[in-house]
């Protein structure tokens, strides 16, 4: 691919089902546009054929948002496989940096940062977990040589069985 800035190009891995929507693309322009090792994969539908710019993707995206009722954007997209990549333990944040063409690993980092949900997710299990303990730990009976009654009186409640 061509980077948008640097118009440097790089070879970025790419998920198999995108090779093959990129294949359909292929057999549906048929000869309606050029093809050729060192040509622009995507090219615009209107006549005469034109490589498709960043700023026409971006364009066209913005018109199937607005018709599908939805304020998402190109770059959302981008947002969206940045965080997932950074939240994957397999994949190091410098392979995330490359793909996303990041000259800085403190860019990328961003991405590290916790969405509001997940964190409010994590934190809530943590609690119930904390409580599931908690409440383990207080059914246990005492040590052997202590009375029940008498530790319920010295610290309240109901330990191994006492009343309280």
């Amino acid at each position: 691919m061509v980077r948008k800035g640097s118009r440097a190009e790089q070879a970025l891995p790419a998920s198999s089902d995108a090779f093959v929507w990129l294949r359909l693309y292929q057999v549906e322009m048929g000869g309606l546009i050029p093809t050729g090792r060192r040509l622009p994969l995507w090219w615009t539908l209107r006549r005469p054929p034109r490589p498709l710019t960043y700023h026409a993707a971006h364009r066209m995206f913005e018109r199937a948002a607005a018709a599908a009722g939805s304020t998402a954007t190109l770059h959302a997209l981008r947002h969206t496989a940045a965080y997932r990549m950074a939240e994957d333990p397999e994949l190091p944040l410098t392979d995330v940096q490359f793909v996303l063409g990041h000259a800085l690993l403190t860019t990328t980092q961003l991405y590290l940062t916790p969405r509001q949900e997940d964190v409010i997710r994590r934190v809530l299990a943590h609690h119930a977990e904390q409580t599931r303990t908690a409440a383990q730990r207080a059914a246990a009976p005492p040590a052997p040589g202590y009375r029940p009654d008498t530790l319920a009186v010295l610290f309240g409640g109901n330990v191994g069985g006492a009343a309280s």
